[in-house]
């Protein structure tokens, strides 16, 4: 038998190496290159800003309902009451008038509040004055209101609702 070596077998041709990994690299070279003969920046860089000073937040007005509720607990046994519904003006204290207005209901022993765009209903400006300091204005139904002249009240009235 005959041993077989290499010079029997016909020399398979090599591949070509690519050339495109030697191309990339002289690229990064050159580029490299190109970045350190770059001049130095004659500009100063731009100074940093100093950081704001954080602001404190402003302490803002309680939610005008949580204000209502307190106020109503303590004022509200002078509301007049119809169809377990009345309607409350609250006085505001940047404005210096009664602007503020509520619809109030009460269901068994809750009250619900609700702003309204105006009252509905007539201002209590008769009977026993409230003390100066209550921050509520009452209202009544027209209906209660001619009640309370039918039977001859006679106590006095302020037409334009001052105190």
């Amino acid at each position: 038998m005959e041993e077989e070596t290499e010079s029997d077998f016909p020399a398979e041709p090599r591949p070509k190496m690519s050339m495109t990994p030697s191309w990339v690299m002289l690229g990064f070279v050159l580029g490299a290159l190109f970045v350190v003969a770059l001049p130095p920046s004659k500009e100063a860089p731009a100074p940093v800003a100093a950081p704001r000073p954080v602001e404190t937040p402003r302490k803002l007005p309680p939610p005008r309902l949580t204000t209502i509720e307190a106020v109503f607990a303590a004022w509200g046994e002078h509301a007049v009451w119809d169809d377990d519904m009345t309607e409350v003006a609250l006085w505001d204290t940047e404005k210096s008038r009664f602007s503020e207005v509520y619809e109030v209901r009460r269901v068994g022993e809750k009250i619900y509040f609700r702003t309204i765009p105006r009252l509905t209903r007539r201002v209590i400006n008769h009977g026993k004055p409230l003390p100066l300091e209550c921050p509520l204005q009452f209202t009544e139904t027209e209906e209660r209101y001619r009640e309370w002249l039918e039977h001859g009240r006679t106590e006095r009235r302020n037409p334009s609702g001052e105190r």
